[in-house]
């Protein structure tokens, strides 16, 4: 009895491993199967292998793929993510994922979508780098072993998309990083293309298909969502192949604006303000705007983001903090939010004023009128008087001024005619 169940068992396991051989391509080509799969325990961080393709037909790898069955394990949809980066690595982080998900996906929304979801996880995992930028690039600065292929193999000299396709991949780019998930995919860290065969696709676990597009994650706890925790970096890289594509990784490459050749200069400014992506309006008021940079962004560089911002709006207020922990959430501002205010930019098309001023203890100036004015403050229970008055004027305190409200800070109280008040947004 105990000879028939060993020869059963021994059957159980050489038949389907037969089967597989039996379809499989010629002997140069190495194929995994699911019987051998590694599992790598949460003590030891699972290795990032370079591509490498086993040598073989695409129909030959057709057939391998089809062997390799989906985990019946649950697909959990990933977290949502939320890129909070400064204005400077907002923008290079939506230009790495756009050219990601175009070079890996063409100009298909749902594989774009899918693409973008894996280079967020990798983001997320503690086996790949901190960035958005350092996961599409990741290898590049090698011959062999880019972990996106088109990083490495000159695509993006040999080839360019037209603008309405960049415009669309951007566009797939900005809604993944703030917070839209492509469930399908889950926690997948790896795909490929149904007529390729990786010399890794049969050790992981194969999650789901999309198009052509095969995804898998790792098998054990490294594929859960428990691994999935990493603090990403703060800060994107510039990445010179994309400098030719997207201004905003010629910056910190190339000297900037004021020695930069005019034209360079001009398209730079263009393209930075259509580009720009940053953060809406409050809630409750449509033209006010609170933002946050990063204390080394460039100073000259304000403007440019608070016009982009603000678009076409006739009026509107634009202000900037260069430290997180000081942004206001909304309006009114406290005293403390108005003195720690790095730039701000009011515009007021009807009565024909705009004017930007820098906190120049934060950002010298050369120019002492692009500074903003020491100012004095009002205690709380005034405060919302004074607001509904809109310009105050000049304190009995010599030269200091006191803005116009903590709720609308104009740049300068005189500058707006006292018989017309400024329009305050109302208190969330």
């Amino acid at each position: 009895m105990g000879i028939t169940l060993a020869v059963i068992a021994t059957l159980a396991i050489a038949v389907p491993t037969a089967i597989i051989s039996s379809i499989a391509p010629p002997k140069h080509a190495r194929v995994l199967t699911p019987a051998v799969l590694p599992v790598i325990p949460k003590a030891v961080m699972p290795p990032v292998e370079p591509v490498s393709l086993a040598a073989i037909t695409p129909d030959d790898a057709r057939a391998i793929n089809a062997t390799v069955p989906f985990t019946a394990a649950p697909v959990p949809a990933a977290k949502p993510f939320r890129l909070t980066d400064a204005p400077l690595g907002s923008l290079r982080a939506i230009d790495c994922l756009a050219t990601a998900v175009l070079y890996e996906a063409g100009d298909d929304p749902i594989g774009q979508r899918a693409v973008a979801q894996v280079v967020l996880n990798r983001v997320r995992h503690p086996a790949f780098p901190k960035t958005i930028c350092g996961v599409v690039f990741q290898g590049s600065e090698r011959r062999t072993g880019c972990q996106f292929t088109f990083a490495c193999d000159g695509a993006l000299i040999r080839h360019s998309w037209n603008d309405a396709a960049w415009d669309r991949a951007r566009a797939v780019a900005r809604e993944a990083l703030s917070g839209k998930v492509f469930a399908k995919v889950g926690y997948a860290t790896h795909y490929h293309t149904d007529w390729v065969v990786p010399y890794w696709s049969a050790s992981l676990d194969k999650v789901s298909a999309v198009g052509t597009h095969l995804f898998f994650r790792w098998t054990g706890w490294w594929g859960t969502p428990p691994a999935f925790n990493r603090q990403i970096a703060s800060e994107e890289p510039a990445i010179g192949q994309l400098a030719r594509f997207s201004p905003v990784h010629s910056i910190g490459l190339y000297p900037f604006a004021s020695q930069l050749a005019a034209t360079r200069a001009e398209r730079l400014a263009a393209l930075l303000a259509a580009a720009y992506a940053g953060p809406g309006p409050i809630a409750g008021d449509d033209n006010a705007f609170l933002v946050t940079i990063d204390r080394d962004a460039d100073p000259e560089g304000l403007p440019r983001l608070a016009e982009a911002g603000c678009g076409d709006r006739p009026y509107c207020k634009y202000m900037v903090w260069a430290e997180r922990y000081a942004l206001p959430t909304a309006l009114p501002l406290d005293p403390s939010q108005v003195a720690t205010m790095a730039f701000s930019y009011l515009r007021d098309r009807s009565r024909g004023f705009e004017k930007a001023l820098w906190n120049c203890d934060q950002f010298p100036r050369a120019d002492r009128k692009q500074c903003m004015k020491v100012q004095t403050f009002v205690p709380g229970a005034q405060l919302a008087d004074r607001e509904s008055k809109g310009p105050v004027t000049p304190s009995p305190v010599g030269e200091k001024i006191t803005r116009a409200s903590a709720a609308n800070p104009l740049p300068e109280a005189s500058a707006i005619p006292p018989q017309k008040p400024v329009p305050t947004p109302p208190t969330p």
